[in-house]
């Protein structure tokens, strides 16, 4: 069986990509249920759905929101780390498209760099916006510190910017569907056969 070779760079690309892709998700169900389900109230209080169950309870479903949003953060820096040179790139063919200097990107280059340009915007709006949240704790007589806005301010930019920011992903992910497709075929079909390559070490070739 022949072997189809993926190049360490495609591989660690795909992997940072299923990261962000895992932690997303996480993230963003968790989020979308805490927009069903708010949680302001009380159990039992004013709010009716604060007792209203998905498969964990509520304080699970913040967990989740929590980690899976620090876990995209960490890999979205591995992210910009390792596509240093290419993001560097794009900004001067960007800049010398908007002066006029040369005519670089074609309309789908173009269609790419906008729709990149609100993922990457709406990401670093939720994640700092999330960040303060998670420092600055909110209910009945918490001290709102009203950095730049005030804490419900920060939750509702928090909230239309993570809706923002899955609308785009998914966007960007159903166009870049086919390299993902087949990169990943590849990553497994290459592990397929490196396996049954692999020398036995069952008792009778001991």
């Amino acid at each position: 069986m022949k072997t189809r070779k993926v190049s360490p760079q495609t591989t660690n690309n795909w992997l940072l990509d299923m990261s962000l892709l895992t932690s997303g998700v996480v993230a963003a169900i968790s989020g979308v249920y805490f927009l069903i389900l708010p949680s302001g109230g009380y159990q039992g209080g004013r709010n009716p759905y604060y007792q209203t169950q998905i498969l964990f309870e509520r304080h699970t479903w913040e967990d989740l929101h929590i980690w899976g949003g620090i876990a995209m953060i960490l890999v979205a820096f591995i992210h910009i780390v390792f596509h240093w040179k290419w993001i560097k790139a794009m900004v001067r063919r960007t800049w010398s498209e908007l002066s006029g200097k040369c005519a670089c990107l074609n309309p789908r280059g173009r269609w790419n760099l906008v729709l990149n340009l609100v993922v990457g915007s709406s990401f670093v709006i939720t994640a700092l916006s999330g960040i303060y949240l998670l420092f600055v704790p909110g209910g009945r007589g918490a001290v709102d510190p009203g950095i730049l806005f005030s804490r419900t301010t920060w939750d509702l930019i928090h909230t239309w910017a993570g809706v923002l920011f899955i609308d785009a992903a998914v966007i960007h992910f159903v166009i870049h569907w086919r390299w993902v497709t087949n990169v990943t075929k590849k990553i497994f079909s290459s592990v397929a056969v490196r396996r049954l390559s692999a020398p036995s070490t069952t008792p009778e070739n001991i």
